[in-house]
């Protein structure tokens, strides 16, 4: 069983807050390694121990969260629609400062198209064409409307400061996804 040093694991935890609390501030192509360094509290040689530069933290920042996800899904999608749609909607909002600093910046475009592409891949398992309500459509058509629909609802949740919470948020979409897919 391989060991995990705390300090490093303190340390990868602070540089994600830092470059998330300094995207949310200014745009991403002004922000620079000593930014992350001094927000973190860590030299810079910390940060290129684990990272190549800025935009390697980012991507990998971006795949843990959406790997977290796909591990969620794994499980979540057993169950009813509004139960699955609560547990992402409580990791959405544990998340808060990620999921809307990523869905609102502009210097991070490539995450929406990545959650996007994460629901896409699990509304595709739940479409069924060959009878009742959806008999006869594009299969490629819904899981489109519904995965849209979803990263819209999330996006407008998250930028109007989650007014609803994950429960009545998850009630409100699961009962509309029961409906389309």
């Amino acid at each position: 069983m391989e060991k995990v040093d705390r300090r490093i694991t303190k340390s990868q935890k602070a540089i994600k807050e830092a470059i998330i609390e300094l995207m949310s501030e200014k745009s991403f192509d002004d922000i620079t390694i000593q930014d992350i360094s001094d927000r973190a509290n860590v030299n810079r040689g910390t940060i290129y121990l684990h990272y190549s530069d800025k935009y390697d933290l980012l991507d990998k920042l971006m795949e843990e969260h959406i790997n977290e996800l796909k591990e969620t899904s794994e499980w979540a999608c057993e169950k009813e629609w509004v139960d699955a749609t609560q547990i992402f909607f409580e990791y959405f909002a544990r998340n808060y400062l990620f999921f809307s600093t990523m869905l609102a910046s502009k210097g991070a475009p490539s995450f929406r198209s990545k959650f996007l592409q994460f629901l896409l891949e699990a509304f595709k398992d739940e479409v069924d064409i060959t009878e009742g309500k959806n008999h006869g459509l594009d299969e490629d058509v819904i899981v489109k409307f519904a995965a849209n629909a979803y990263v819209g609802v999330v996006e407008s949740w998250l930028k109007d400061g989650m007014p609803n919470p994950p429960l009545i948020m998850a009630k409100e979409l699961g009962i509309l996804l029961e409906r389309i897919v």
